[in-house]
């Protein structure tokens, strides 16, 4: 079957007020609209024509909506979720599980008796949540941990007062010490050193690290005590082009700060935050799971067929941009077809739907290969 979802959207702090009713042409309501979920995360899902949602469908019978093969290997369950992403402002400064460390944590949880839907619970599932980020306008992220020698270059160019320890750190290579020393301080002792970083970056007049001072500059006024800003100075500052892509494996370090984008991840809410965020932080939780082999180039950008080649095992993303042409794209297990721009139809083998911006499609597993033709420009989510 072919059907087209009707998705939430959540409403979080953070969301842009004009970003996605822009994209689905409707006027803003005045708050904030941070994320549209397409899929089947039990918190979420999306809804069938049928009034059915599509987590109760794939319960019901996994294998009639997700196939077999994919229904065996992910155990029944929705391998991705997909999500249109509007950030007006900074999201958290987080990392998220692998798959043992998932396993583990929501054991742990579970044994502590932390409710499921508790503020203070770090593990909502025990899956991992690799992830995508596509952007649909220019982007900006802070993702993995800068080359130590350029950051070195970044403190010595700002000169910050207090900072010569953490400089010292990462000259000897010791990045996990200064992460974790610095996160785990408490806020009073944070708060003059942002001060003296905002006022290093206020002064500092150079062009070599122009979006590096942006973005602090923000994040000193808007956090003034917080660890989380001392984080974005190890963290590659970037901005993305329209289709440009970041790829967050497990341990990834990252903050969304500014965009539109779409985004896909294994099917997990599992979040560990460490700062620029009011909700629950869990520092040694956080280290525990980071990564810190500092990343060169956190860019990835799609091969002429559309294809974002990741390795991940939970989903695979291609763009399919049409200009009165038909496609035929294959994929296996269930798809999600979401259209980004223009107007795109989608025919499966007995039906069809038409979609415009902001609007997604369902094809069950079952389903084959799925024809795209219109004018526009749609993703289309498979299990690989």
């Amino acid at each position: 079957m072919v059907v087209r979802l009707q998705n939430t959207i959540r409403d979080y702090a953070w969301g842009s007020r004009t970003a996605l009713p822009a994209l689905l042409g409707v006027e803003p309501d005045g708050k904030p609209q941070a994320e549209m979920w397409m899929g089947a995360h039990e918190s979420a899902p999306s809804v069938l024509p049928n009034g059915d949602t599509l987590y109760d469908a794939v319960s019901a019978d996994p294998a009639a909506v997700l196939g077999e093969e994919t229904a065996e290997r992910f155990d029944g369950r929705f391998p991705f979720l997909a999500k249109l992403l509007a950030a007006g402002q900074p999201l958290s400064i987080q990392a998220h599980p692998s798959r043992d460390q998932a396993i583990d944590g929501y054991a742990r949880d579970e044994a502590n008796g932390i409710p499921r839907n508790a503020p203070d619970r770090n593990y909502k599932d025990a899956w991992p949540k690799p992830e995508i980020l596509i952007a649909l306008d220019p982007f900006d992220a802070l993702v993995g941990f800068r080359p130590l020698e350029r950051t070195v270059a970044l403190l010595d160019a700002l000169a910050p007062a207090g900072f010569t320890e953490l400089t010292n750190q990462l000259r000897d290579g010791k990045l996990r010490e200064a992460f974790t020393d610095f996160m785990s301080t408490d806020r009073d002792t944070i708060r003059p050193l942002v001060g003296a970083l905002g006022e290093a970056v206020a002064q500092y007049s150079g062009e070599a690290f122009a979006l590096e001072r942006e973005t602090l500059a923000k994040l000193c006024a808007d956090f003034p005590d917080d660890p989380g800003v001392l984080a974005a100075l190890l963290l590659n500052r970037v901005r993305l082009e329209r289709f440009d892509a970041v790829y967050l494996p497990a341990g990834n370090v990252h903050a969304y700060l500014h965009g539109l984008g779409f985004e896909v991840m294994a099917n997990s809410d599992n979040v560990l935050r460490g700062g620029l965020t009011s909700k629950h932080v869990d520092v040694p939780e956080l280290v525990s799971v980071v990564d810190f082999e500092p990343l060169e180039d956190p860019v990835l950008t799609a091969t002429d067929a559309g294809v974002y080649e990741t390795g991940c095992e939970y989903f695979a993303v291609q763009r399919v941009e049409l200009a009165g042409a038909e496609r035929t794209v294959d994929g296996v297990g269930p798809r999600i077809i979401a259209c980004v721009d223009g107007v795109v139809e989608v025919l499966g083998q007995e039906s069809a739907e038409s979609l415009s911006a902001g609007q997604s499609g369902f094809a069950s597993g079952p389903e084959g290969p799925c024809i795209l033709r219109g004018s526009g420009t749609a993703f289309v989510v498979s299990a690989r």
